[in-house]
């Protein structure tokens, strides 16, 4: 075990774990997540500007907010959730710690939000739900967000879902604003995925991490719970059904600000079997200071080979689908066709089956989202 010490803004790990010095995010950022932010950290004065556009944003609102309605993590209160804080930021050798909030919500979450500087706030439904290995890859994955710059963009989405609510009534009022929150949430998932990979980095746990995901998805009954049964669900929701299953999973998804829990717990545990994964364990992984010399083009490619290799790998029946006529197997006409038609009626037939057998998907979520189930560790 590493010696404790309380000096200055030293942070150390309450156990031996690898320490991650002067880690770029990019080691561990989803490919389209982070394709996005190196174009746009590329682009002169992007930060200026963008800060400029949201200054309209009540940020000092928000931190005075917390302040006084919350409770600061700090060596007095709180005191084993400041020791995992600072030791993710230890870990991943983020130089300034961020505050840190526990605010009362039965509901399970967590967020880092902050225009100027990040901000960390966890309810209490979430603390009072992980034990303390779960709890130390959610307060990395929030840390993960911190040091990837994630908490502006974060902050707006959630600015920008309240406002669309607020101007509703206006017609054409919310669709401008909605075109937007929907493409914010479209990057924000992939953070979340880039997030999760961190936390298991700090937590360096990858069942705490499994536990942790199963608990949001289910609660706290780990004796009624499995986590292979719990992957067996994500791959029979990823290949099952078809292809009217497939268009009710992304309508499903959209108003959501963050992934299904069994395909985040699904994707992490792929991405721990990986050999980058593993290279980054070894201690071979991109540093901050070489950051500038990235190449937009690079990531790009890199980005658009992982899209590939997903839908070439995919279980899905619209991704095969569009494997299949991306490698020349048939017109998207007659495919789409077959498939809903089962293959051997006609043209009017088929068309009439369809939709008798398809419905109005009822989105089960509120549509302001900034708390659905599963969004702990957002």
């Amino acid at each position: 075990m590493t010696e404790s010490s309380h000096e200055s803004h030293e942070n150390v790990p309450s156990r031996q774990r690898r320490r991650f010095p002067g880690i770029s995010s990019r080691a561990y950022e989803h490919p389209a997540d982070r394709s996005a932010l190196v174009a746009l950290r590329k682009l002169s004065g992007f930060d200026t500007v963008f800060k400029a556009l949201s200054g309209l944003l009540p940020e000092r609102s928000l931190r005075l907010l917390f302040l006084s309605d919350s409770v600061r993590v700090s060596d007095a209160q709180f005191t084993h959730l400041n020791s995992m804080l600072r030791d993710a930021c230890y870990i991943l050798d983020l130089e300034k710690v961020p505050p840190m909030y526990v605010n009362q919500d039965p509901q399970p979450n967590a967020m880092c939000i902050g225009l100027d500087e990040p901000i960390i706030v966890v309810t209490t439904g979430l603390v009072e739900l992980l034990d303390e290995e779960e709890m130390r890859a959610v307060v990395g994955h929030e840390v993960g967000h911190a040091l990837s710059g994630h908490a502006v963009y974060r902050t707006i989405l959630l600015f920008l879902t309240n406002l669309a609510l607020k101007v509703a009534w206006i017609p054409l009022g919310n669709v401008a604003i909605m075109a937007i929150v929907t493409a914010l949430r479209e990057w924000f998932r992939k953070s979340e995925l880039s997030a999760d990979r961190a936390g298991l980095l700090v937590g360096q746990d990858l069942q705490a991490s499994m536990r942790g995901l199963m608990k949001i998805a289910g609660g706290n009954h780990l004796h009624e719970m499995n986590v292979d049964a719990f992957l067996a669900q994500a791959d029979e929701y990823e290949k099952g059904g078809d292809l009217r299953d497939s268009v009710l999973k992304i309508l499903n998804v959209l108003p959501r600000s963050h992934p299904f829990t069994t395909v985040r717990a699904a994707e992490l545990k792929k991405w721990s079997e990986t050999r980058d994964y593993q290279r980054i364990m070894d201690g071979h992984y991109p540093r901050r200071d070489e950051d500038k010399d990235t190449s937009v083009t690079d990531a790009f490619r890199e980005s658009a080979s992982h899209y590939a290799d997903s839908v070439r790998g995919s279980k899905d029946p619209l991704m095969k689908l569009v494997g299949d006529i991306a490698g020349g197997a048939g017109d998207l006409g007659g495919k789409l066709r077959d498939k809903f038609t089962g293959g051997g009626g006609g043209a009017g037939t088929g068309k009439g089956d369809a939709t008798n057998g398809s419905q109005e998907p009822r989105n089960p979520e509120d549509p302001e989202g900034p708390r659905e189930p599963g969004s702990a560790g957002s």
